[in-house]
């Protein structure tokens, strides 16, 4: 059994994605840690090669640990698709291009469902799945996993958040993820964004709100 130990003090979020930044913050603000992005520290972007989001999620908080001195959280997400046989899933990103430009990416995961014959709500099930890693310098190792099951729409609707959202629906919901607010959608007390669900345990095993 893991013993989980306590984030204080100053933290690299290691992402170059400004997005994923934004949410990050946002989600680390009650908890009183300095956060700075790879970006920021000029940190390079390691290659992705493991085989897990929980892998790539793991070598990218320990490149960013490792060359900062510093904890560094990560995070490695991506959305499956069934009828795609979990496409893009790691790739996600890298159906956005050297850009991140998500609009052609969500525009070949219609036009791929569309190939398939992936009409109905039951033929087009998706689900995202964030893994959240926190490294210390020292080797230790924290990991947690979110997961948010839904739908993919008939087309993109809503401009909130980034990368696949205006195309996932989730279940219980008749929004996508770019149609809600942050409040709905990153809440701790619903923690409904994958990405959320993986903090809100992060938070409840290595965070501390201050007094």
């Amino acid at each position: 059994m893991i013993e989980h130990r306590l984030l204080t003090g100053k933290v690299v979020i290691a992402t170059h994605n400004k997005g994923k930044l934004v949410e990050m913050r946002e989600l680390m603000a009650p908890y009183g840690i300095e956060l700075v992005s790879a970006g920021e520290l000029g940190l390079p972007e390691p290659d992705e090669t493991g085989y897990m989001f929980s892998e790539n999620a793991a070598i990218k908080a320990v490149a960013a640990a490792e060359a900062s001195g510093l904890p560094a959280l990560a995070d490695d997400s991506g959305i499956c698709v069934d009828a795609l046989d979990g496409a893009p899933g790691l790739f996600s990103a890298n159906w956005a291009g050297p850009g991140k430009d998500f609009k052609p990416a969500m525009a070949r995961v219609l036009a791929e469902m569309a190939k398939r014959g992936a009409t109905s709500p039951e033929q087009r099930k998706a689900h995202f799945v964030s893994a959240l890693v926190i490294a210390w310098p020292d080797g230790h190792q924290e990991l947690f996993e979110g997961r948010v099951y839904g739908t993919i729409v008939d087309a993109p609707r809503g401009t909130g958040g980034f990368g696949y959202n205006p195309i996932f629906q989730p279940e219980g919901h008749d929004q996508t993820f770019a149609e809600m607010s942050t409040t709905i959608k990153s809440g701790q007390a619903e923690a409904l964004s994958h990405r959320a669900r993986a903090f809100k345990l992060l938070a409840a095993a290595c965070l501390r709100k201050p007094a």
